[in-house]
C-alpha cells in the first residue's frame, strides 16, 4: 500500500453513514424463468487487458462483420432518439419487443437476456409512474439502447423547471452559485451506466433490480429519494457484446476506449445522454477483479479536471460503496470473494484517470464531481464462461450481480445526503471555467494520502484558434474538429472579422475556442499537446497521449490573449468546392474526407490518375467532382496551367478502386472500410483454407497472419500473389511478415511495448509526403539496416521524439526508449524482387479510429502499392 495506516481511521470520518431504510438490501427480485442452456459460443477474441499487464488493443483479424445493412439486427423504422429534456413524466414507451434468441450468451449465467429487456421495462412502465424508458440509440448492429429515468411523476411545467435549472447551472454558474432556494428545488442527477463491456454482463440485471426496487418500494425514505433525485440507468451500453458474449461491440471496439473520439454509435448515445441529463454522480459498472475495485484511481491523475472537487467526493462515494460491498456478508473462505479495494488508497499506480476515453473520465468535463469505475469480483467471462459449470457460472453473476446492486444503492444514498454539496462542486465546476480562473493546485491531504504524487495540473491558455484562409493543413479537417467540438458540448466561435493575437494576424472566418467557458477542460484536454509523463510514474492503464489538435489534420494554435468579434456557431461552414476554372480537377490526398471522395470517384468509375499526392479527375467528370465536393465537404483546384482557355494537360498514373485484403485488427477493419476502401478480411486460417487473391489489389498485414504457419497450397498462391500484387504492414506481426516473406530488407527494433503516444516525426517521399508533423506510437517500432531497395518515408524527429505519453526505456535494461528512436525510420517503403510495393508502417496511424489527421498516409500507401507499376498517362 502506498497509503498510510491511518487512512482507515481518517476515511471513516469521509464516510456518509447511510440510512438503514435505503443501505439495506431490499429483498431479490424473482428471475425469469431461464431457458434452456444453449451451446458455449465460439472463444471472444483474445483482446482483454487485465488489470496491470499492459496496453490493451483490439486484435481481431478476420471476425468482425461487414459494415452493412444485412449484418444489423431489424428494428422499426422511422424511431425517434434521444433524451427529452422538457416532457414531463412519466414517459410510457411502448418498446418494440426483440425477437428472442436461445444463443444470447446472457443466457448460460441465469441472467436476463438482450431480449428480455424491453418487455421487463414495458411491464414496469406500466406497473409505477416512476418508471420511463426512452431509447437513445441503436448499437452498431442495430439493438435499442434503453435510457431508463426513475423519478417522481412530474408535470410538463416542473421538467421544463429542471431543464432550466441545469442549463443555467451550465450557462450561468455564477448566478447559480448566489440562487440558495436552486438546491432546494433541483433534482440531482446520477447515472449508472452497466455493460459497456458486453462479456461483463451483471450491471445490467443490477440496474433492473434497482429499477424495480425503486418503482415498487412502499418505503417513505425511497419516496423522499425520488422527490430529490432522477436516476438515470443505461441498462446495457453495449447489447452487441452481451448478446454475443464478447467485450467490444458489434464492429469489434472497446467502447470504454472509444470516449473523446465517439467512432461509434453506442458511445455517440452514451455522450449526448451524459450531456443531456449532467450527473453529479456516475457509475459504470465492470467486471471482474477480485475483490471489488472501486475508483478514485491511483495516479497520474487528469490535469483538466477540477480535481479539488473531484477527488473529495469520488472518495468519500468510494468508501460508502466499499463499506456497502462488504456489508453483503461474502468472504473469501465461504463466496471466493475479497474484500473491496480502492486504488487511490490501497495500489501504487497502473488505475489511473489521465486519459479522458474512459466513462467516468469522459464525464468530469460535463460537471460530474464523483465518477467511479466499479469492477465487480468474480469472472465469468472467458476463460472461465467456456470452462466453469452452469451452475458455477450462475452462483458467481448472483454475487456479481448483488455486489454492483449494493454499489448503487450506496451510491445513490451518497447523493440523497450530500445532495445540496454535490449540486454546489458542480456548479463551481462550470464557474471556474467561465470565469477562466487559473487551474487550481490540490492541497495535499485534502483527503487522507493525497499526497504529492498525486499533485497534477495544467496551464490554460486564453484561447485555441483553428486558422481560416490559405496556407492552412486542411480546410476539411478543421471542420471535421469543430463539429466534433461542438457534438462534445464545447462552444466554438467564429471571427466575423480579421483579428491579431500573439503578433500574427488571423483571417476572418477563423474559429475560435475561447477558455472562458464553462466545460474548458473538455476544450483543452482535446487541444492541448499533452505532456510527456514517462519521468513520473513506471506503470499506466491504458494510453498516455492523445490530441485532436496534433492528430486530427487541422491547424490549432493556442493564444494568450483574446480580443476579436466573434458569433457563436452550431456547425462548421460547409467546406466543398470545385472551381469555376474549366479542364480537369485537382484533389490533394491528405485527410480523410478527401480519401473517401476519392474512393467514392473510382468506385463511380471515374477515371482518376494519381500525381504526387494529387487526384486528377478529368473535366468531363466535373459533377462527380460537385456530388463528392458537397457530400465530404472537400476542395478542388485546377489541376493544369490555364492560358486563356485552353488547360495544359496534366500527367499521372491511373488509379483504380483498391481492393484489401486485411489481416487486421478490429479498428483498422473498421477504418478502412469508413475510408470507402473495399476490404476482404483474411488470417491464417482463411489463407490455408484456399483464399482465391484475384479480387485483391494490396495485403494489409498487421494481426492473425503468420507466414511461417501457411500451408504449401496458401503460400504459392500469396507467392503468386507478391509477383507484382501490393503489401502494407503494421506492428510487430506486419514487420514479421516482412521478414519471413521475403520482402524488403530492413531490421526492425522493437522499442518498450508499453510506449505510446504522440510523436515528432519527418516526413517525405511517395507515402510520407503530406503527412502531419506528428504521429501516434503504440508498442513503437523503428527499422534500420535498410537495403537500397528501401526509402524512408518517415522518420522519427531527432529532438524528442515524444511529445505527450508515456515512453521508457524497458525495466530490464536492454532499451528500447524514445531516444533510441531519435532520428530512426519509422515508415519504410520499397519494391521487392518480385515486383511486390510494399510499405512498413512503425507507427499507429489507423489506431482506435482516432487519429484522422493521419489515416490519408495508409491510403497513400495503399493507392501507391497497387498502382507503382502502373503507366504515366496524360488526362486532358
Amino acid at each position: 500500500m502506498r497509503r498510510s495506516l491511518t487512512v482507515a481511521v481518517a476515511a471513516a470520518l469521509l464516510a456518509v453513514p447511510a440510512p438503514a431504510a435505503l443501505a439495506d438490501p431490499a429483498p431479490a427480485v424473482p428471475a425469469e424463468p431461464a431457458p434452456a442452456v444453449p451451446a458455449d459460443p465460439a472463444p471472444s477474441p483474445p483482446a482483454v487487458r487485465d488489470f496491470g499487464n499492459g496496453p490493451e488493443r483490439n486484435d481481431v483479424a478476420a471476425g468482425v462483420p461487414e459494415q452493412a445493412a444485412a449484418a444489423r439486427v431489424a428494428a422499426p423504422e422511422a424511431q425517434s432518439y434521444g433524451h427529452s429534456r422538457d416532457r414531463g413524466y412519466p414517459r410510457r414507451t411502448r418498446l418494440p419487443l426483440p425477437p428472442e434468441n436461445p444463443a444470447d450468451a446472457s443466457i448460460k449465467l441465469g441472467l436476463v437476456p438482450y431480449h428480455g429487456i424491453a418487455p421487463r421495462l414495458n411491464d414496469l412502465q406500466r406497473r409505477s409512474d416512476r418508471v420511463s424508458v426512452e431509447i437513445i440509440g441503436r448499437s452498431y448492429q442495430g439493438r435499442d439502447l434503453y435510457l431508463v429515468t426513475v423519478t417522481e411523476p412530474e408535470s410538463p411545467a416542473r421538467a421544463r423547471e429542471q431543464a432550466r435549472i441545469r442549463e443555467r447551472i451550465e450557462n450561468d454558474p455564477a448566478a447559480a452559485a448566489r440562487d440558495r432556494g436552486l438546491a432546494a428545488r433541483y433534482k440531482a442527477p446520477i447515472f449508472v451506466n452497466a455493460n459497456i463491456h458486453g462479456n461483463e454482463w451483471e450491471g445490467t440485471d443490477a440496474a433492473l433490480r434497482t429499477i424495480e426496487q425503486l418503482a415498487t418500494s412502499t418505503d417513505p425514505a425511497v419516496a423522499g429519494l425520488l422527490a430529490r433525485t432522477r436516476l438515470y440507468f443505461n441498462v446495457t451500453a453495449n447489447p452487441d457484446g452481451r448478446v454475443n458474449g464478447v467485450r467490444q461491440n458489434g464492429a469489434g471496439f472497446d467502447l470504454n476506449r472509444d470516449f473523446v473520439t465517439a467512432s461509434q454509435p453506442e458511445a455517440r448515445a452514451m455522450r449526448q445522454a451524459i450531456i443531456d441529463t449532467q450527473p453529479v454522480t456516475l457509475l459504470d459498472l465492470h467486471g471482474y477483479v477480485n475483490g471489488t475495485l472501486i475508483e478514485p484511481t491511483t495516479p497520474p491523475h487528469g490535469a483538466n479536471y477540477e480535481y479539488d472537487l473531484f477527488i473529495t467526493n469520488t472518495y468519500a462515494n468510494g468508501l460508502r460503496m466499499e463499506a456497502a460491498v462488504n456489508g453483503l456478508g461474502y468472504t473469501p473462505d465461504k463466496d471466493g470473494v475479497e474484500p473491496a479495494q480502492i486504488p487511490f488508497r490501497d495500489s501504487e499506480e497502473g488505475w489511473d484517470d489521465w486519459p479522458p476515453i474512459f466513462t467516468p473520465q469522459y464525464a468530469p468535463f460535463h460537471g460530474t464531481v464523483a465518477a467511479h469505475t466499479v469492477e465487480i469480483p468474480l469472472e465469468v467471462n472467458e476463460p472461465a464462461y467456456s470452462e466453469e459449470p452452469v451452475e458455477e457460472l450462475r452462483r458467481r453473476a448472483a454475487i456479481n450481480t448483488d455486489v454492483a446492486a449494493a454499489a448503487v444503492r450506496a451510491a445513490y444514498g451518497f447523493v440523497r445526503d450530500r445532495h445540496d454539496r454535490l449540486i454546489a462542486d458542480q456548479i463551481e465546476v462550470f464557474r471556474r471555467g467561465a470565469a477562466g480562473e487559473p487551474a487550481r493546485t490540490v492541497p495535499l491531504g485534502i483527503v487522507p494520502g493525497f499526497g504529492p504524487e498525486d499533485v497534477y495540473t495544467t496551464t490554460f491558455p486564453r484561447a485555441y484558434v483553428i486558422p481560416a484562409g490559405p496556407g492552412q493543413r486542411s480546410a476539411t479537417a478543421a471542420a471535421r474538429l469543430v463539429d466534433h467540438l461542438i457534438a462534445n458540448d464545447v462552444r466554438v466561435e467564429r471571427a466575423r472579422s480579421a483579428f491579431r493575437s500573439g503578433g500574427r494576424t488571423y483571417p476572418a472566418g477563423s474559429y475560435v475556442v475561447d477558455l472562458r467557458q464553462p466545460k474548458r477542460g473538455l476544450a483543452n484536454v482535446m487541444l492541448e499537446p499533452g505532456a510527456d509523463i514517462s519521468p513520473r510514474v513506471s506503470a499506466m492503464y491504458d494510453i498516455s497521449g492523445w490530441s485532436h489538435a496534433l492528430l486530427w489534420g487541422a491547424t490549432v494554435e493556442p493564444v494568450q490573449s483574446l480580443r476579436a468579434h466573434t458569433e457563436p456557431v452550431p456547425a462548421a461552414a460547409p467546406t466543398g468546392s470545385v472551381p469555376r476554372t474549366p479542364g480537369p480537377l485537382a484533389l490533394r490526398v491528405d485527410d480523410a474526407k478527401e480519401v473517401r471522395a476519392l474512393n467514392d470517384l473510382l468506385a463511380q468509375g471515374v477515371a482518376v490518375t494519381w500525381d504526387g499526392g494529387r487526384a486528377i479527375v478529368p473535366a468531363r467528370d466535373r459533377q462527380a467532382a460537385r456530388t463528392v465536393a458537397d457530400r465530404y465537404g472537400v476542395a478542388f483546384t485546377p489541376a493544369g496551367t490555364v492560358t486563356g482557355a485552353v488547360t495544359g494537360a496534366v500527367t499521372g498514373t491511373p488509379l483504380a478502386p483498391v481492393r484489401v485484403a486485411a489481416a487486421a485488427s478490429a479498428d483498422e477493419l473498421f477504418t478502412l472500410r469508413e475510408l470507402g476502401f473495399p476490404v476482404t478480411p483474411v488470417s491464417t486460417a482463411v489463407l490455408n483454407a484456399g483464399f482465391d487473391w484475384s479480387a485483391t489489389d494490396v495485403l494489409y498485414v498487421s494481426s492473425g497472419l503468420s507466414h511461417a504457419a501457411l500451408n504449401p497450397a496458401a503460400r504459392a498462391a500469396l507467392d503468386a500473389f507478391l509477383a507484382g500484387g501490393g503489401v502494407v504492414t503494421r506492428g510487430r506481426t506486419g514487420a514479421a511478415f516482412n521478414a519471413a516473406a521475403g520482402l524488403l530488407t530492413a531490421t526492425t527494433v522493437a522499442g518498450n511495448p508499453d510506449g505510446n503516444g504522440v510523436v515528432r516525426v519527418v516526413s517525405g517521399g511517395a507515402t510520407g509526403g503530406g503527412s502531419p508533423a506528428h504521429s501516434f506510437v503504440y508498442s513503437p517500432l523503428w527499422f534500420t539496416g535498410l537495403g537500397p531497395e528501401v526509402t524512408v518515408e518517415q522518420a522519427y524527429a531527432a529532438d524528442g521524439p515524444l511529445v505527450a505519453g508515456h515512453w521508457r526505456p524497458r525495466a530490464d535494461g536492454s532499451g528500447g526508449g524514445q531516444d533510441a528512436a531519435r532520428g530512426q525510420a519509422a515508415v519504410v517503403s520499397g519494391r521487392d524482387e518480385r515486383g511486390a510495393a510494399v510499405v512498413l508502417f512503425g507507427t499507429e496511424p489507423m489506431f482506435r479510429n482516432h487519429p484522422k489527421g493521419l489515416l490519408a498516409q495508409v491510403a497513400r500507401a495503399l493507392y501507391w502499392s497497387s498502382s507503382i507499376a502502373g503507366a504515366a498517362v496524360t488526362t486532358p
